[in-house]
């Protein structure tokens, strides 16, 4: 069963589904989601007065029978092409929230990717610059 978003809260879904994809939904997951509702363009006050209420609905999305393809089949129909982007900015914005990324976290990006059609180079750009955003004084193991 597909429902019907609305882009924005297509986006809210699917950085719920990134957050809880390790089966541990953070603060900093939470607050990440909440800023990007407050900073990204596209939302409206009523978008963050209403994400609480939004996350609960994703998360029962989640929770039915073929929830990880249904939410990505509503958020491919709900996400004109020019937003596809967006989302997974926002998606890989909560994954780097923590700085602790897991294999399932980057499986559900992957998905992502495949899903809503992001190129090899979008994907790679929206990471990097996640990197820099997040960066922190002390290096990672990565540098």
């Amino acid at each position: 069963m597909i429902v019907a978003l609305t882009p924005q809260d297509a986006i809210i879904t699917l950085m719920v589904l990134t957050a809880a994809s390790d089966g541990d939904m953070r603060d900093v997951e939470f607050r990440t989601i909440g800023r990007v509702v407050r900073s990204f363009s596209l939302f409206s006050q009523s978008d963050e007065e209403n994400l609480v209420e939004t996350a609960r609905i994703a998360g029962c999305l989640m929770s039915a029978e073929n929830g990880l393809a249904n939410v990505f089949a509503a958020a491919r129909q709900a996400l004109p092409l020019h937003l596809r982007e967006t989302a997974y900015a926002a998606m890989v914005d909560v994954v780097t929230a923590d700085e602790n990324l897991n294999m399932t976290e980057l499986r559900v990006l992957e998905m992502a990717r495949e899903r809503l059609d992001i190129s090899d180079e979008g994907a790679q750009a929206i990471e990097h610059s996640a990197r820099v955003r997040h960066a922190t004084l002390t290096p990672s193991e990565e540098d």
